[in-house]
């Protein structure tokens, strides 16, 4: 009798345990799992420089770990189309399974694969393996997408808890006979400049790398999260969001396993489920459908009257901005490690966002591009939901007259200045008092430091207070332009 043979298509699900597309596979028969490099369908967002970084090192973890168990990773370039029905072809596969991912123009491309795959007569079907719950089911009492985080996040807890993870299987059924596999250097991911040598000595991406992310943080970190989450200079997150990013590990393991610690150490369910740690991956979940129901906004602002917003083109402001030569050194601080290890702390993404576009009032969408092209966990629903946010026109915006005073944020959530002594060593020596605000600090404590403003740090491309009003200025336009629009 012909064996069955399914061909699992990996896409953003670089796991073995709690993956739905891969149990289903093994469930029926033989398991040819595979890659396809295919970036320009996803244009206009085809994947940035640190993320493809991300995704060569997990490709390889993943292809380690299906040898492990008797199996291998098969790697093609695309067209996605075209190279799955020559793998049908070769392998004599009679089903292909994949896992969902849910930005516009990957849902486009994946139905279409799926109607022409079905039309060939393969069993094809796809999987949740990266959400909660489907965007689909949740919905406020009006039946329509829920656009603020609290309500949607309570409607979420008020369901049943997620099923548990699936397990990592122990061996994979294999096919008498491999197809070819184009080596891993050949979809020329890695960059060919050494921007990457501080991606590695910071991340461990991979499977294993995740688990031990989310292990660190439940033992040492969790019990301190709200109250250190905001402090950039202590080990106070999870870091866990590129591991979210590339699938290497799923928002259900997460929620098991916080479960779980919960339980080993008696802590109620009500404190676990409440916790601040629980809330950050709702706002993930919530980015990702708000992304679904309002697929224009990565390019558009989901308030209509921001399209009118008077942003300024200033190329030279947003290179000061993208080097971390503003003359902030919270804001330097945080561009630097950006560039430097493909991440940056929650709390300083918000302060460098804030001041593009309030202090320099520049249009988000260039500061959303820039973190998509230098962030690891590069993620288009959270990625296009934070900038939104900071700007004032998505869901659940701040509000317009929310404008980070950088100086006192930096003095507020870096309170000894280890987080700014680390990325800017320039200023390293200026006492705690100045070290925030060096335009500000009496010439001899300048050349004590050894601190030349305008030489070996920048002088402040703009003054905070004056940009402020500014900015409120614009904002408040398009506030009354909104009113005066209406009926």
């Amino acid at each position: 009798m012909k064996p069955a043979i399914s061909i699992v298509w990996f896409r953003q699900d670089f796991r073995l345990a709690d993956n739905p597309a891969l149990r289903a596979a093994i469930s029926r028969g033989e398991v040819v799992p595979v890659f396809v490099q295919a970036p320009d369908e996803e244009t206009p967002w085809r994947p940035g420089g640190a993320a493809d970084w991300w995704r060569h090192q997990s490709l390889r973890a993943l292809d380690s770990r299906l040898r492990e168990i008797g199996s291998r990773l098969i790697l093609r370039r695309g067209p996605t189309l075209d190279t799955l029905r020559g793998l049908v072809k070769e392998t004599n596969a009679d089903a292909v399974f994949w896992n969902r991912r849910y930005e516009p123009v990957v849902i486009a491309r994946d139905r279409k694969i799926k109607e022409a795959l079905s039309g060939d007569g393969l069993a094809v079907e796809s999987f949740n393996a990266a959400l909660l719950h489907e965007p689909w089911t949740i919905q406020n009492q009006s039946k329509k997408p829920f656009q603020v985080f609290t309500p949607f996040w309570k409607h979420c807890l008020a369901k049943p808890d997620p099923a548990e993870p699936l397990p990592a299987p122990r061996n994979l059924p294999a096919p008498a006979k491999w197809p070819k596999s184009l080596p891993l250097d050949e979809l020329e991911l890695e960059p060919k400049i050494d921007w990457a040598d501080g991606l590695r000595a910071a991340w461990q991406p991979g499977e294993a790398g995740a688990s031990a992310s989310l292990q660190r943080f439940l033992t040492t970190a969790f019990d301190s999260y709200s109250d250190q989450r905001n402090r950039p200079d202590v080990a106070g997150t999870s870091r866990l969001s590129p591991h979210l990013h590339c699938g290497e590990i799923s928002p259900r393991q997460v929620w098991h396993g916080l479960r779980q610690m919960a339980s080993q150490r008696g802590l109620p369910v009500e404190r676990w489920r409440a916790s601040q740690f629980l809330a950050e991956i709702g706002w993930r979940e919530f980015a990702h459908h708000l992304l679904f129901h309002f697929p224009h906004t990565p390019n558009e602002p989901l308030r209509a009257d921001f399209k009118k917003f008077p942003w300024r083109k200033d190329a030279a402001w947003l290179r000061a901005w993208q080097q971390g030569r503003t003359g902030y050194p919270i804001v330097d601080a945080g561009m630097r490690e950006l560039w430097a290890t493909g991440w940056m702390h929650n709390r300083v993404r918000m302060i460098v966002a804030s001041f593009l576009v309030k202090d320099l009032l520049l249009d988000w969408q260039a500061g959303a591009r820039w973190f998509w092209d230098t962030l690891v966990d590069a993620d288009l629903a959270q990625n296009t939901l934070g900038w939104q946010w900071t700007a004032g026109c998505g869901a659940d915006a701040a509000p317009y007259f929310r404008v980070f005073n950088p100086t006192s944020q930096g003095e507020k959530f870096d309170p000894h200045g280890e987080y700014v002594r680390k990325w800017c060593p320039e200023l390293a020596k200026l006492p705690d008092q100045w070290l925030h605000q060096p335009h500000a600090a009496p010439p001899e404590t300048l050349r004590a430091a050894g601190v030349v403003l305008g030489r070996t740090y920048p002088e402040r491309i703009v003054s905070h207070a004056i940009a402020r009003e500014v900015a409120l200025e614009a904002f408040a336009r398009i506030k009354s332009n909104a009113v005066g629009d209406g009926p």
